[in-house]
């Protein structure tokens, strides 16, 4: 489980991340899901209260588009910090086809986030760069998040571990369960191809076995991401309300599962 813990989450219980957008998703998909700063901020506080310890941000431009735009995300983390103080703020540091590695560095470099989430294989696009990215995290107090959708993931990483590239404090890990599989559909079982080991893990999981994957996580001793960005729907294909009523679905079968 996480290293840094939130002062209102109970001991041996996971750490609940909500990733209420993503990159990719927009109000077409689900009507309740916020792309506007009001509507992140809404959608925040709910989730803050139904049990949600931290939250994982994606910004939109004017178009609704996937953004790392510096500005959008100081003015949006200052109004997440206000409203629900809370809570920890994580962000995205996701290409989407759209940013380069130079690009990501730049909006680590000039949002110095206390938490930052960042694709090893994107960095691995400019792995010469490798280096500097660990680097400025390390230097500006950012936690790192890596997140690795498979074992050759897991590899590249460890073997920048041991290259002294990602720094020794920088342990944590996302494991992304379902990405790449036909229709973004995932099982639990998928768990088990990662190195759950002593380092801090978490999983977020893609399709309609979200909830029952991070009860899997949970009960392997992981941390847990639930959210839109992932998965809209219930277990039966019925899409959820809003993403309050998927972290509150989750912490009941966590309740069940891991008490």
């Amino acid at each position: 489980m996480s290293d840094s813990r939130s002062e209102n989450q109970t001991p041996g219980w996971p750490y609940i991340l909500v990733a209420p957008n993503g990159a990719r998703r927009g109000p077409s998909d689900h009507p309740r899901l916020p792309v506007s700063m009001e509507q992140i901020v809404e959608t925040a506080r709910a989730c803050f209260e139904s049990g949600a310890n931290g939250l994982h941000l994606h910004i939109r431009d004017p178009e609704g588009q996937h953004s790392l735009d510096s500005g959008q995300y100081l003015e949006t983390l200052a109004e997440l910090r206000q409203a629900v103080p809370g809570l920890e703020l994580q962000i995205t540091t996701e290409a989407v086809g759209v940013y380069d590695v130079p690009a990501q560095f730049a909006c680590l470099e000039q949002v110095r986030p206390e938490w930052a989430s960042i694709s090893v294989r994107e960095i691995a696009r400019a792995s010469e760069l490798a280096d500097k990215v660990y680097g400025l995290c390390s230097d500006q107090g950012t936690r790192v998040q890596h997140i690795l959708y498979d074992a050759e993931d897991a590899a590249l990483l460890a073997q920048w571990q041991k290259a002294g590239i990602v720094r020794g404090g920088q342990t944590e890990s996302l494991f992304v369960l379902g990405r790449y599989t036909s229709g973004q559909q995932s099982s639990p079982q998928d768990l088990d191809v990662f190195p759950t080991g002593a380092s801090p893990w978490m999983v977020c999981a893609f399709g309609t076995q979200e909830h029952a994957c991070l009860t899997y996580a949970a009960q392997q001793g992981g941390d847990v991401r639930v959210g839109f960005e992932n998965s809209l729907t219930d277990e039966s294909g019925t899409l959820w309300k809003d993403n309050t009523a998927s972290v509150s679905a989750l912490v009941a079968m966590l309740e069940r599962a891991v008490k």
